[in-house]
Formats: C-alpha cells, structure tokens, sequence
C-alpha cells in the first residue's frame, strides 16, 4: 500500500521533484537528470498509471486521497498529503487540481513502432509545450496512428504538454528523433507520402491534397515552429507543400489549430 505521510514544511527534501514546476529550464534539467515526468489532476494520474508508467510518489492536498484511492492502494510509493497553501508554495503556482503525481520516464515506442502507422504527424522544433499538448490531443481525437518529434522540440512530457493533452500522451505512440536525421528519405522508405504545412507560393490547397490522396496511401505531416515554420531543409524534403486557405488578410493559424484542420482532412 501506498504510505500517507503529512508534510508541513516547503523545504522538506522529500518534496524536491515538485519544486518550481513553473519553471521550464529548472524542470528540463531535473526531469532529465532524475528520469522523470509530473503528472497533473486526477485524470491525468489515473491515465498516466493504468498506461504502465512506474510511479515515484504522490503530492496530493486531503480532498484528492479518497477519490484516489483505488489506484494509490496498490504502490509501494509515498503519498506525500499537503495543505493547498503548502503546494502552492512548493510548485510555485496554485495547484487547482489538488493532484500531482512524480513518475518514471519509460521510452514506450521506438520511431518504427511510430512508422508502422498509417497517419503520422511529425514535428520539427516546437518550443512551446502547450502546442505539443494540443497536436497530441488532436491527433490522438482524430484518429492518427502516432507521432514524431524532432530533437530539439519541446518534451511532451513536460507538465504543461500532458495537462493540455488530457493525458493523451500516455495513448497515442510518439518517438522522439535522432538530431539531423534526414527526415524525408526516412519516411518514404516506410512508405509514407510527406506533406509540409507551410506557407509558399506553390503551396497545394488542402482539400485538392486531401483529394490527390488514394486510399491505401500512409501519410506523414510536417509542422513546424511557431514563428518560422518549417525549416527549408524539411520543406524541400516534402512530396507536395500544402497549405490551409486563409481570408481577411490572415496568412496562417496556429500550429496547434493548423493541425486540428489537417487532422480531420487528411484523416
């Protein structure tokens, strides 16, 4: 059974995987070092659990224990039960789910378990951890197989991507790439038609692509950052260029919208 212990004081050592949780460069390093994710709210906990990953302990204000219960029960964990004014101090932000949990990083899918798949979306250098929750929960809504992320975009696992995912990042395969794989020669040799959003002049309509697109034909979409797009590299690797008609004068949505538009297009 899990172990309830009472924690009255911010600075108590035992609550050091929870500390400055809004600080992103601090979270990298520890998460990194310590091989672990935070997982917020009870939902998130509970997906995040039943999806095999290991847990390391618990943070939770009294109100969350019993709702809990079923799933704390069986670990060998501790429970670390806080006042709210308290997880606020630790994490550095008022933990209105009351619930946070530490786990193991566990590497699920490999890139081929990823490219087994029919509809994959790739991306290249995101920076924002809210857009990677969003496209995770977009593609996973929508149906799509998995998805790739490149060396240097944001991890999605960080706190912020699982909580806008819904903990759709314990469900849908990802893998993160090797840096500098060429990205085009690797999807086609699985079989994959690549498509990149982006903005060019020769860019495809999106519903004359979608209509271009045979059956039995796996798809791979590229996104890219959210101030440049896709780099030229990416861009030139791509089989067509694909954009999303816009009017009023804008020129693009955000990634995250893009991908939703995409997803259910292309799907």
């Amino acid at each position: 059974m899990a172990t309830v212990i009472p924690i009255e004081t911010a600075d108590d050592p035992r609550l050091a995987d929870y500390v400055g949780l809004r600080e992103a460069s601090l979270r990298r390093l520890l998460e990194t070092e310590q091989g672990i994710f935070i997982a917020e709210g009870s939902t998130v906990i509970r997906r995040a659990l039943e999806a095999g990953f290991p847990a390391r302990s618990f943070l939770l204000a009294e109100r969350w224990l019993e709702g809990l219960a079923d799933v704390l029960d069986p670990l060998d964990v501790p429970v670390y039960l806080v006042s709210e004014a308290l997880a606020e101090q630790v994490t550095g932000f008022h933990v209105h789910r009351g619930a946070l949990g530490s786990l193991y990083r566990v590497a699920r899918h490999s890139v081929a378990d990823v490219l087994a798949g029919r509809r994959v979306m790739v991306l290249e250098d995101l920076v924002d951890h809210t857009n990677v929750g969003a496209i995770i929960r977009n593609a996973a809504g929508l149906g799509w197989d998995g998805m790739l992320v490149s060396a240097h975009c944001a991890d999605p696992l960080y706190r912020r991507s699982i909580k806008v995912s819904m903990g759709t990042v314990f469900s849908l395969p990802w893998a993160r790439l090797d840096a500098g794989v060429p990205i085009g020669p690797l999807l086609r040799e699985a079989g994959f038609r690549v498509a990149a959003l982006a903005l060019r002049d020769d860019a495809v309509d999106l519903a004359t692509f979608a209509g271009s697109l045979g059956p039995d034909d796996r798809l791979a979409v590229l996104l890219g950052t959210e101030g440049h797009g896709l780099s030229r590299s990416w861009v030139a690797s791509a089989d067509a260029v694909v954009r999303i008609p816009m009017r009023a004068g804008v020129d693009s949505l955000n990634v995250a919208a893009a991908s939703a538009i995409a997803g259910y297009v292309l799907a």
